[in-house]
């Protein structure tokens, strides 16, 4: 079967992989000039399948006024004249219900432990270098209250087959010595000493090298697709300035670029862009920057260590596409960075990025059918597009073989 993959990001890419390792004929469709340069470019690096709770969650309901009224808040919401923007807070509301909470991360989870088979899997068969380690993560929390949450809903993962362990704010520095500035700062951390870490385009760039070279894939970069064009109930081509592109079947991996595309097929896709964040420094030697993965929990920001380089990402803001805030909301993060990290490497020259995760409102992706026979869905996987990216392409490459995937595909289903 000839498949055609829209989007070469690292959804799509490895969407890709998955359909090329099943014996189909793959071409890739990309508007951009090469792999994963949008929400893949300068992401968080780190590969968190243990960690995968949703944004929507009952405990920041309390925290909503704050979203309005403080501008260093880590998550923001800038009210726009845009129905979509107020119909996606409206749907997130209704995820953040305790059960509906605990029940989709749950779902995540067993998403995450196919994405981390996934990954290993790829590693081992492509040998493709992307500054990728197994160094444990560390989430470190201020408040005691939140620790004991945190603790409280750690035992539910652990119980459902996750690795973790809970420390107190001295084990956290003994773990890892680049906080000893922060400990006063620090009630305790939970610790996944199984989950991972990556720099994402150098995965996605490599993962396309090999697809070309080794699978023979067509990718045709700056190509965007203007339009789907349909027949019977099925997708018969992908038209672009340069002509329709025909396949047996069509996977949209567009992410935010899905939305447009398939809302003129009247298939209206629950996304919406959260803006967020990144640096990129060179680290300085230890044990001032950290050797395994950490989340400043409080903050919400990550630090992933990426061979020479630390990648510093954080921040979530409701706002649509604009990036005016972009200026102010990456001298805040330099900032913040240094209360936990101050030593960590030249903050004055870190290489900066703004980029927008296409995410749904209960944080978990878009994966399988459409109403349209031929036309499949993999989209909308948010801040954890690099966390779920293989084992969405394994569900996906399972549903168009008729196989039954391992995890509940109507979790992921576009009408649910």
């Amino acid at each position: 079967m000839h498949v055609c993959v829209l989007g070469a990001g690292v959804v799509g890419l490895t969407t890709a992989w998955s359909l090329v390792r099943d014996g189909h004929d793959v071409t890739i469709v990309e508007a951009r000039g090469g792999a994963a340069l949008e929400a893949s470019f300068a992401n968080g690096g780190q590969l968190s399948y243990s960690y995968v709770a949703p944004l929507a969650d009952p405990a920041v309901l309390p925290k909503l006024p704050a979203w309005l009224v403080q501008r260093d808040s880590a998550l923001r919401f800038i009210p726009r004249l845009d129905v979509q923007q107020w119909r996606w807070c409206a749907a997130f509301l209704l995820a953040c219900r305790s059960r509906r909470a605990r029940q989709t991360a749950l779902e995540m989870l067993s998403l995450g432990a196919l994405s981390k088979a996934a990954l290993h899997e790829i590693v081992e068969r492509e040998s493709i270098a992307f500054d990728y380690v197994r160094n444990g993560k560390l989430v470190v929390y201020r408040d005691p209250h939140e620790f004991e949450r945190a603790r409280r809903k750690m035992e539910l993962l652990v119980a459902a087959g996750s690795d973790q362990r809970a420390l107190d704010g001295h084990a956290c520095v003994a773990l890892e010595p680049a906080l000893a500035h922060a400990q006063p700062l620090i009630a305790g951390g939970i610790h996944t000493p199984s989950e991972e870490a990556g720099d994402c385009h150098r995965f996605g760039v490599a993962l396309a090298d090999a697809l070309q070279r080794r699978h023979r894939v067509t990718i045709r970069y700056e190509t965007p697709v203007s339009e789907l064009v349909h027949a019977d109930g099925r997708i018969v081509a992908a038209r672009t300035a340069a002509g329709d592109i025909e396949a047996d079947a069509f996977v949209v991996a567009l992410g935010l670029g899905s939305v447009p595309l398939l809302d003129a097929l009247g298939v209206r896709l629950p996304v919406y862009p959260l803006t967020g964040y990144s640096l990129t420094i060179h680290h300085a030697d230890p044990p001032h920057t950290p050797h395994v993965s950490v989340t400043d929990l409080h903050r919400k920001i990550v630090y992933a260590p990426l061979g020479g380089r630390l990648r510093i990402a954080g921040m979530v803001e409701i706002a649509g596409l604009s990036d005016a805030q972009r200026a102010g909301r990456v001298e805040l993060l330099k900032r913040q960075a240094q209360e936990i990290f101050p030593a960590a490497g030249d903050y004055a020259s870190a290489q900066t990025w703004c980029g927008h995760r296409p995410a749904t409102p209960d944080s978990k992706p878009l994966i399988g059918r459409t109403p349209y026979g031929n036309l499949w869905l993999n989209t909308g996987h948010g801040a954890l597009g690099f966390t779920l990216a293989c084992g969405s392409a394994r569900v996906i490459a399972d549903m168009i073989a008729g196989r039954a995937p391992s995890v509940d595909v109507d979790a992921y289903a576009y009408d649910r």
